[in-house]
């Protein structure tokens, strides 16, 4: 589990295959002495495991299916990712709870300086969209966004210079890919309420659609 506040970028130094996956060697910006192999990091907003650490520098294994769903399909040496360790129980939850686990991909559209900040617009796919609310919070690469604006095929997110310079989102040019988390949240409560109990068609006494639609929750 993650909060989605970047710790600092990395650069992915190597590439290379791994059956029909990849193996990436990645250069951290954070000294990795308190980080152990078989511990998680948020690689661009992706969950990996960490399977060899040597100083600053650690490799991942990349599934195929990961490959398929985020940007590391296109991977390139050079290229500079947001890296963020586990949380730890003990943290402040600054941010949101990211599972690292992407939903799918999204695409800049615009990019407009507006006074201190940057405000991009990400377009994204209708299916994303259901689980996001103007206000809610997005993963945009990982890193924890606060969404200003929503329509069914994009959102806007406003990036201060903090955040500029701390993530790869300050480098990121219009027609760029990013990786895309939803707000877990929702994603738990859309399948409670149209899922129903395991052998019943409604559980007695429970919540559906109808009843919060009878109650003025719809």
């Amino acid at each position: 589990m993650f909060t989605g506040i970047i710790e600092d970028l990395g650069q992915i130094a190597a590439i290379r295959s791994a059956g029909q996956g990849k193996r990436l060697a990645i250069e951290a910006g954070f000294d990795l002495s308190a980080t152990k192999i078989g511990d998680s990091i948020a690689v661009n907003g992706v969950c990996l495991t960490a399977v060899v650490i040597a100083g600053r520098r650690f490799e991942v294994d990349v599934s195929p299916e990961t490959l398929a769903k985020s940007t590391f399909g296109q991977a390139r040496i050079g290229e500079q990712v947001n890296l963020e360790r586990a949380l730890r129980l003990s943290d402040r939850l600054d941010g949101h709870l990211v599972s690292g686990h992407v939903d799918g991909l999204g695409t800049l559209l615009q990019r407009q300086t507006v006074g201190n900040a940057v405000r991009v617009r990400v377009g994204v796919a209708p299916a994303l969209t259901r689980y996001m609310i103007a206000k809610g919070s997005v993963a945009v690469d990982g890193a924890s966004l606060t969404i200003n604006t929503l329509t069914d095929d994009c959102f806007e997110v406003s990036i201060i210079p903090h955040t500029a310079r701390l993530t790869t989102i300050g480098l990121k040019k219009t027609g760029a890919k990013v990786n895309i988390e939803t707000d877990m949240i929702g994603k738990y409560i859309e399948r409670f309420i149209t899922r129903p109990a395991s052998g019943r068609e409604k559980p007695p006494g429970g919540v559906d659609l109808a009843f919060l639609g009878k109650t003025g929750f719809l």
